[in-house]
């Protein structure tokens, strides 16, 4: 609305004009905003400027987390090894026993881990020397969890970081050079012998050492926990976005993550700079740590969008190996994928996913019974698996909290049933898995206890899966209520 007043003075007329602002109120999902006119032909108010920044700065927090996810849980895991575990760089960590594991994400109770982190900033070029005899299998995988390199002969693989020079005669010398795509990478170890005598064995065999010590490595043996408390899941502080910030500044920029890396700038994560946020800025980061989480959980435990999780029309278990082993898809980064996976897990590579590849692993999981309700810690359950369990190998049906996606932790200390133990078989040879607080009469054996006070997830797993899965003639049941 225009005021005009008319004045005089002498023979010239002058026009004094003010402007009373009409201001225009637009609902939206985020709240009422204010506008000069209206929402088309105005201005947005100076308050409502300042509201559309923190929004704008929110939602990309909220993607950044998601996109993160492995990038974190990788660099949180490195860190809580070096301050909880007294582990140096490089050094292999054996991790075996109930306790042993409870600290990592959806860790198999069946099967030992050898696994080491390294920092080639710390030290140069790295060194894993691989024994020979065929009892050992291995794999390196940068930060973002994308696979580097199998370990699966025998020899010495010397990691060289992808700002680093290859050292001269290297090759002639009888190393087997691998070009890190990042300054620091994962080392994951299996032990094939059935016996823990001849595991320890062959441990001792497997040497990691920095190339320039080649001619006199130092004494860098492999650790275990040894009762220290570790967990290795990704942080609810603001630690979250330190680990973040750490790795952006240690790390080249990969191509595909510029746009994002743009999106944390004004949250005070940028390369080349220290993280500093300022008041705004943490309030904005601690906010999107929540909604994060709880969009990763949305998108993990009910994966209506992941084509991939697909198992069998009607059944509430879904394959929980969502992304490929790249993380890419023909046209796009597998975001949704990578986050649901390695929310809940760890590494990936091709043979993780026996459901497509005939061989290898299936990695089977839910997170509802057969009614669709939430599997509850307080109610207890049952699951008949049929006879013959198409796993060349083995099956195991392991038990995982869902806050911190490790084992469960019981009065019990018992996490999983397999094969591989004594359980009581039905005459059929179906067999009845139980899970609850309440252990079934004359079935212990076969049961794992649950926290009445705490959600829970299980993994199912296969080893070397066979046509009956494949061809889907064998089905693995819901889990029931009894």
């Amino acid at each position: 609305m225009r005021l005009t007043a008319k004045l005089t003075i002498g023979s010239v007329l002058l026009f004094a004009s003010s402007i009373a602002t009409a201001q225009v109120t637009v609902d939206s999902r985020i709240g009422s905003l204010e506008f000069t006119k209206d929402f088309e032909n105005g201005y947005p108010t100076n308050e409502t400027v300042d509201k559309l920044y923190d929004e704008l700065d929110f939602q990309r927090a909220v993607q950044a987390y998601l996109w993160s996810i492995p990038l974190v849980a990788f660099v949180n895991w490195q860190h809580v090894d070096a301050r909880d575990l007294d582990a140096r760089n490089g050094q292999l960590i054996l991790i075996e026993t109930y306790e042993e594991k409870l600290g990592g994400l959806t860790l198999n109770v069946t099967t030992p881990y050898v696994l080491a982190f390294v920092d080639l900033l710390e030290e140069g070029p790295f060194v894993i020397e691989m024994p020979k005899g065929g009892q050992v299998r291995g794999a390196t995988h940068d930060m973002w969890q994308i696979q580097i390199t199998q370990m699966t002969e025998p020899g010495k693989y010397l990691f060289v970081g992808p700002d680093q020079e290859i050292p001269a005669n290297a090759e002639r010398d009888g190393f087997i050079v691998k070009r890190s795509t990042m300054n620091n990478f994962f080392v994951g170890v299996r032990l094939m012998p059935e016996t823990n005598e001849e595991r320890i064995a062959v441990l001792e065999q497997i040497k990691t050492y920095a190339y320039n010590e080649r001619s006199n490595p130092s004494e860098r043996s492999y650790i275990r926990p040894e009762g220290k408390e570790w967990w290795a899941y990704q942080p609810r502080t603001m630690e979250y976005w330190e680990h973040l910030a750490d790795s952006i500044n240690e790390e080249p920029v990969r191509e595909v993550d510029r746009y994002m890396l743009a999106m944390l700038k004004p949250l005070g994560i940028e390369k080349g700079k220290d993280f500093n946020p300022d008041a705004r800025q943490k309030k904005i980061l601690m906010d999107a740590l929540l909604v994060g989480e709880a969009m990763a959980k949305a998108n993990d435990f009910d994966k209506r969008r992941l084509e991939k999780a697909h198992y069998m029309d009607g059944s509430r278990w879904h394959f929980a190996t969502t992304a490929d082993w790249n993380q890419r898809a023909e046209h796009y980064q597998q975001l949704d994928g990578s986050a649901a996976w390695f929310y809940e897990a760890v590494t990936n590579d091709e043979a993780m996913h026996g459901q497509e590849t005939g061989w290898g692993q299936v990695y089977m999981g839910t997170s509802k019974d057969s009614d669709g309700d939430w599997l509850d810690g307080a109610q207890n359950y049952v699951l008949r698996m049929p006879a013959d369990p198409p796993a060349e190998a083995f099956w195991s049906m392991t038990i995982y909290d869902v806050s911190s996606r490790c084992i469960i932790v019981n009065d019990q200390q018992k996490a999983d049933l397999s094969s591989r133990q004594d359980l009581e078989y039905n005459v059929d040879g179906s067999v009845d898995l139980y899970f609850g607080p309440e252990a079934p009469a004359g079935k212990e054996a076969n049961w794992v206890q649950t926290m009445s006070d705490k959600a829970w997830f299980p993994y199912f797993r296969l080893y070397s899966p066979e046509e009956a899965f494949l061809d889907r003639s064998w089905v693995l049941p819901d889990i029931q209520k009894r």
